[in-house]
């Protein structure tokens, strides 16, 4: 039986005293680990078994929690978890009350800070350092943040800070895509790791402050060392953009080789500076299915191990409707275009991407782009189509305010896994969407609840005058119904089932799913009920709404979007003004980050589980209504 060298490692100490010759097999030993979980679980796999032998060099030679590792995004700590102290609940990662799928504060104190959105950690790095060293506190502050994230400009922001003078900040960049320039030749590679000795820094120290306390011709003197210093380097070996923002820089290296980033980081660790390590690693590495395409492997679904097939089913997602609704739309008129975020495959655009690539446009990681460029694009004639998930878009709520509402330019925005998203916990959660967008002044918000839907309102938006939001959760398409093939009218929904009953269920679209389910629960146990699906969140025709509710005694209404600010919240609030003989319930999500689960399962915890609506429906019928949710 072969010995596991991982079973013994239960904190960062235990795998600094793991003999060099060993490194090879527990880097294998956790690749097959992580590929097992995933493989399970689900979760983000290219990323992961890239950033194995990275991950064990910086434990080997920083001391977690004193030495603090920001991890960006987030989505490639589980090696990190595997060697501080988890390994035993590792196979729950991503499941509900289990291991969160990125780093969590509450969950150890070798996480530094929460994440789950790209370009974050050189920020929040430095702050950790500032307050550090404010508090007499000592150590390194380690970001690793990959060549993807640095599109943000959030990232770039953060560099221009800390390279003026943030001693002990680490940016460990890892380069995956090779989309930094390399440095070449053997001299080149020679200079930029004998700058991280210590006897080096020692020696230049000295000089700059020789040459500083020279009487009168000291200050012009200085200039010119340095001027002749940036020629000397600018002839030997390329320069690049974080020796000008300030930072020390070394590599790149191989991001697979532990003892070469061993020996770099005790350097870089003797080093009071800021530095930029630039490491090189292949994403899905030790699983050649991943290596080949790690772009599939990147967040993906439990699959098979031995092939890599995921599980398929016959009904149709969502993103895979507003994929076959973009290319129709495409197809018939050459001004649209399609604009993703560093998420082609995600948001359904990778057709569109191979069939239009001249009208297909990936900006990286930066979402706050990605929407301007569209307000350039609409105001030059374009109609162009932005799709990016909901939690992402809340990076760029600026630019849809300054530079697409306020123009009224017509850029559509796709936002692809509303309301509650499975399995990425808090981060990812799609609910405030609504919220943040329906005070908007001229942005339309509508809310399809099947794939026929899905097409109409694509086409609707494209031919409106402004900016329109579709918004559409991370789950199957429900059954078509008759209802869903009516044509689209401004401000008003369709009702999916109207027999005359006295009981109304009213969603927005993402949840009519689980309406649905609730009242053929309802038919089952003798208390049928009608639905109503709203199709808009804005504008809102409250006279049509008001004359369709008014015949029924009893109004549930159901939104997968947080309560404060939305769209059940005002309905309830205008009905109850409006029609005081209807009794109403009104029900979203509270005013918590919800964690990681199923979709039924977050559903449940927020009291939105088909279950709950019918148990709602009881207590109306039976004159104990609890009133809507806070």
């Amino acid at each position: 039986m072969t010995r596991s060298i991982l079973a013994a490692i239960h904190s960062p100490d235990d795998l600094k005293r793991v003999p060099a010759g060993d490194i090879p097999a527990l880097s294998a030993e956790i690749r097959k680990v992580i590929i097992e979980a995933v493989g399970t679980n689900g979760g983000h796999l290219s990323s992961n078994l890239g950033v194995v032998e990275l991950t064990l060099a910086l434990h080997r030679v920083f001391s977690s929690p004193t030495d603090a590792i920001v991890w960006d995004v987030g989505h490639q700590c589980y090696t990190h978890k595997l060697v501080t102290g988890r390994r035993d609940l590792f196979s729950s990662i991503r499941k509900k009350d289990g291991l969160s799928g990125f780093p969590k504060r509450s969950e150890s104190p070798h996480d530094a800070f929460d994440t789950g959105h790209s370009s974050t950690s050189i920020s929040a790095a430095l702050g950790l350092l500032v307050a550090r060293r404010a508090r007499g506190e000592q150590g390194k502050v380690v970001a690793v943040i990959g060549d993807g994230a640095l599109t943000g400009g959030m990232a770039l922001e953060a560099l221009s800070h800390a390279g003026q003078g943030a001693n002990d900040l680490v940016v460990v960049l890892n380069d995956n895509k090779m989309s930094i320039s390399k440095n070449t030749g053997a001299l080149s590679e020679y200079l930029s790791r004998l700058t991280m000795g210590a006897p080096y820094q020692r020696f230049r120290q000295r000089v700059d402050r020789g040459i500083g306390l020279i009487p009168v011709f000291g200050q012009p003197l200085t200039r010119l060392v340095y001027r002749v210093k940036r020629g000397v380097k600018a002839i030997l070996f390329k320069d690049n953009l974080f020796v000008d923002l300030g930072f020390e820089y070394v590599g790149p290296l191989n991001g697979h080789n532990v003892e070469e980033l061993e020996k770099v980081f005790r350097d870089v660790k003797a080093l009071r500076k800021p530095v930029v390590v630039h490491v090189q690693t292949k994403k899905g590495k030790g699983y050649s299915l991943a290596e080949s395409d790690p772009a599939t492997f990147h967040g993906i679904g439990p699959f098979c191990i031995s092939d890599g097939k995921v599980e398929k089913f016959d009904t149709t997602s969502f993103t895979e409707a507003f994929s076959r609704a973009m290319l129709e739309e495409a197809a018939a008129d050459g001004r649209v275009v399609a604009i993703t975020a560093a998420m082609a495959k995600g948001t359904g655009l990778a057709a569109f991407q191979h069939r239009y690539p001249d009208r297909f446009f990936d900006v990286g990681i930066a979402e706050q782009h990605a929407v301007t460029f569209a307000g350039g694009l609409a105001a030059g004639g374009m109609k162009p189509v932005v799709a990016i998930y909901s939690t992402f878009m809340q990076r760029a709520v600026d630019q849809l305010v300054h530079d697409v509402a306020l123009q009224r330019l017509p850029v559509v925005f796709a936002l692809d896994r509303s309301g509650p998203v499975p399995d990425d916990g808090e981060t990812h959660q799609g609910l405030y969407d609504i919220s943040l967008f329906r005070p908007i002044p001229g942005v339309s918000i509508l809310c399809p609840a099947s794939a026929s839907e899905v097409r109409s309102m694509l086409s609707w938006a494209l031919a409106s005058d402004g900016p329109v939001i579709i918004r559409y959760p991370k789950s199957a398409c429900p059954t078509e119904q008759a209802a869903f093939l009516a044509p689209i009218e401004a401000g008003r929904g369709v009702f999916a089932q109207r027999d005359g009953y006295d009981t109304l269920l009213v969603s927005t679209g993402g949840a009519y799913a689980e309406i649905h389910e609730a009242s053929n629960l309802l038919a089952r146990a003798g208390m049928p009920v009608d639905s109503l699906s709203l199709r808009f969140a804005k504008p809102f025709d409250e006279a049509w709404f008001l004359s369709a509710v008014s015949g029924y005694r009893h109004l549930v209404i159901v939104e997968d979007g947080a309560y404060s600010g939305g769209i059940a919240e005002w309905l309830s609030s205008l009905v109850a003004r409006s029609l005081p003989g209807v009794s109403v319930e009104a029900h979203a999500f509270d005013d918590v980050f919800y964690p990681q689960g199923s979709r039924a399962e977050i559903l449940a915890s927020a009291g939105l589980s088909p279950d709950h609506i019918a148990d709602s429906v009881r207590r109306l019928r039976a004159g104990v209504s609890k009133g809507s949710r806070p």
